[in-house]
């Protein structure tokens, strides 16, 4: 399981860094008893932290108390977040083990959609299907093709060994940088780039035959 001790790779340096500098504000007026404080943090990244679950589970019926779970254990567990690490990396692994430990628990489940429509924006939507299958105006022909195109690696991604589908859901749906991904997870950069080449290879075997 992951340790308890990100930030899109889209953002520019300079926002990163501002956000950064908000987090470590409202983390430490969270550590004072400022419940306004920490509610600002759930505002600011509760949606990326459901659709982690989500994805990760699979079971839209439990995502929304794993989700609670991970801000509950979030605000009891602040005194030991120490900022080695962004605030949002942090939070990221205690949602990323609760998740593991569900899907421990409950066994093999399906890996949600990437694309539902009621449950995530464009820019956390824009993943291998979106690379698999161009987005256009579709005729109905070209709809259905697009739909078996995302049923296919779907079903691609649920084939993959859980350490190499949590690496392509960090890099490819969350937009996650090397460091990033190795600072959620806790292994090297060079273990994280050998992961992710390794579950594309194994992605570009299965889809081989969607290949234009």
């Amino acid at each position: 399981m992951l340790a308890q001790d990100g930030m899109s790779n889209s953002q520019q340096p300079s926002e990163r860094g501002n956000i950064a500098f908000d987090d470590v504000q409202l983390v430490e007026r969270s550590r004072k008893g400022d419940m306004q404080a920490f509610g600002a943090l759930v505002a600011k990244y509760q949606d990326r932290i459901y659709n982690l679950v989500l994805r990760m589970v699979g079971r839209p019926s439990d995502v929304e108390e794993l989700a609670q779970e991970t801000f509950l254990r979030t605000l009891e567990r602040l005194s030991q977040f120490r900022g080695g690490s962004q605030f949002y990396t942090w939070l990221f692994r205690i949602a990323a083990n609760l998740a593991i430990s569900y899907r421990r628990r409950a066994g093999k489940v399906r890996f949600q959609s990437m694309t539902g429509p009621e449950d995530c924006d464009e820019n956390q939507s824009a993943s291998l299907t979106a690379s698999m299958a161009q987005r256009r105006e579709a005729r109905p022909d070209e709809a259905a093709e697009a739909a078996e195109v995302h049923r296919r690696v779907m079903q691609a991604l649920e084939e993959l060994d859980e350490e190499f589908r949590l690496v392509v859901f960090l890099r490819d749906m969350e937009d996650m940088d090397y460091a990033e991904i190795a600072d959620v997870l806790e292994l090297p950069v060079g273990t994280i780039k050998s992961r992710i080449h390794r579950a594309r290879n194994m992605l570009k075997e299965k889809l081989a035959d969607l290949a234009p």
